[in-house]
Formats: C-alpha cells, structure tokens, sequence
C-alpha cells in the first residue's frame, strides 16, 4: 500500500517538481520584479526571470504530456494505475509550481532575507503549496480523484527530501550558488 502512494504521489507531482529545477538551468534573463524594489527592498529578486519562469512552465506543462504518453506502459510494468494529466492539471501543477516560488522569493525579500538564504520549510514546500492550489483550482474534479489525504501526505513527507537532495545535486555540479 506505501508503495502505491509514493509511485502515485511521485507521478501526480513530476510536473511540479520539474519546473523549477528547469527554471535554474535555463534563467538568467530580465528578473520578473524589473530590479523594483518596495519598502526599500527588492521585490523578488535576480533569481527570479522571466525565462526561468517561462520555460520551467512548458516544461512542467510538457512533461505531463510526456508522461501521458507513456502513462499505459508504466501503469502496467509498476502494477498501479497512474493518474492521467488533463490539461488544466498540467497546466496548474506547472504554472502553481513556479507561482508558488515566486510568492515564497516575495516572502523571503519581505522577512529580510537575500537571495539565496534559506528558509527552512518555505524554502521545500512553497512549490508544492503553489502547484496544489493552482491544480485544484483549475482542474477540481482532477484533483479531488487524484490528490487524496493519503496522497497529499506523502507528498508532504517525501518532497522535502527530494527538494534537498536536488538542491545539493545542483550545488555541487555548479549549477546553484548555495546548497538548499
């Protein structure tokens, strides 16, 4: 039973996941705040571009696609049926994923906080927050089929680790400046 959950879990959020692991390798353009900044600080940050954004949502978005197209073959060599994306699910599990670590980037300027410094448990789940809101907004009847308590739970549990074990990963290959 805890193998389907996380095989369940782990599917349903690959197109959140992804996203911003995209949005690290391809950013590097104008910052989405425009270098404004309010009450005497920035607004988001240089970490947060608009081609990062962009690019790490077609991603997610495309992913999804991807992993329909395959859904059949690994439902039946992993023994559980995996969740099918509709379209308003990939588009909000991608687009949530980024918008949620945009508010968290907000809220890290706002606390004081400069690019790059950690915030323990935003700094993990500010996507998942994101990407499961937006998801259930815009694709509720996909949501409450796929996104049981069970399911939200392991996400809950398993995402922090796979958000530092990533993290680490990039660090070390260079491709992030701190390693959390």
């Amino acid at each position: 039973m805890v193998g389907v959950l996380v095989i369940t879990a782990v599917w349903a959020m690959l197109p959140a996941y992804v996203p911003n692991n995209i949005a690290v390798v391809s950013g590097g353009s104008r910052p989405v705040d425009g270098g404004r900044t309010w009450a005497g600080r920035r607004i988001l940050g240089d970490g947060k571009t608009w081609r990062g954004t962009i690019v790490g949502i077609a991603g997610g978005f495309l992913l999804a696609l991807g992993l329909n197209s395959i859904n059949p073959t690994v439902s039946t060599v992993v023994g559980v049926q995996l969740p099918i994306f509709s379209l308003g699910a990939a588009i909000g599990l991608a687009t949530g994923a980024m918008a949620g670590d945009i508010g968290a980037s907000f809220l890290k300027r706002r606390s004081g906080r400069e690019r790059g410094a950690s915030f323990p448990g935003l700094d993990q789940l500010d996507f998942v927050i994101g990407a499961l809101c937006l998801a259930a907004l815009v694709a509720s009847d996909w949501f409450a089929t796929v996104f049981t308590l069970d399911i939200i739970a392991v996400v809950v549990v398993l995402t922090p680790l796979f958000h530092v074990a990533t993290n680490v990963l990039a660090y070390s290959v260079g491709l992030k400046a701190e390693p959390w």
